[in-house]
């Protein structure tokens, strides 16, 4: 009973701060949501008993990332300063994209649910087996948008200084 409280409440900050960290006007206020949104992660995993996750969650999202982001922020913005309103039909296409992207994945886990859980069950999850899940070339593993997601950060470090240094 307990771990469902603190799951809702977990849920909670999680859904109240990714919203807050996509309507606010301020660019700095947005990071700092987002901050807590990786904290509230961490809390899910440390609930669910995986401490390893927790921890990489803390040091790396929570600590290494958010520094970066707000370093990128720093360079390129000015931190007070308001973001522009966008137009309308801009916010009916990014709506309806969302909209979009949401039956998609929907879609992907409705459809996958039961094969997820056949895997788990079948296989005990060990620490080899998930580092060999995360950095395998095979079906069902992930090597390919680690590195994605790796170049797409260092393309944003990468432009936050050519802008910066256009200053």
């Amino acid at each position: 009973m307990a771990q469902q409280i603190i799951f809702y409440i977990l849920a909670a900050i999680i859904a109240i701060f990714s919203i807050m960290a996509v309507s606010s006007k301020r660019i700095i206020r947005s990071a700092t949501y987002l901050l807590f949104v990786l904290l509230g992660t961490a809390g899910l995993y440390l609930l669910l008993g995986y401490t390893y996750l927790f921890a990489v969650q803390i040091a790396v999202y929570a600590g290494g990332i958010m520094v970066l982001f707000i370093f990128a922020i720093l360079l390129t913005n000015k931190p007070g300063e308001r973001v522009r309103s966008e137009l309308r039909i801009r916010r009916y296409v990014a709506g309806i994209t969302a909209a979009v992207g949401f039956a998609f994945c929907a879609h992907i886990i409705y459809h996958n649910v039961n094969k997820v859980s056949q895997l788990v069950t079948l296989n005990e999850i060990t620490p080899q087996f998930l580092g060999h899940t995360m950095m395998g070339t095979e079906k069902y593993q992930y090597l390919l948008p680690f590195e994605t997601i790796s170049v797409l950060l260092l393309t944003c470090i990468v432009g936050a200084i050519m802008i910066a240094r256009k200053r």
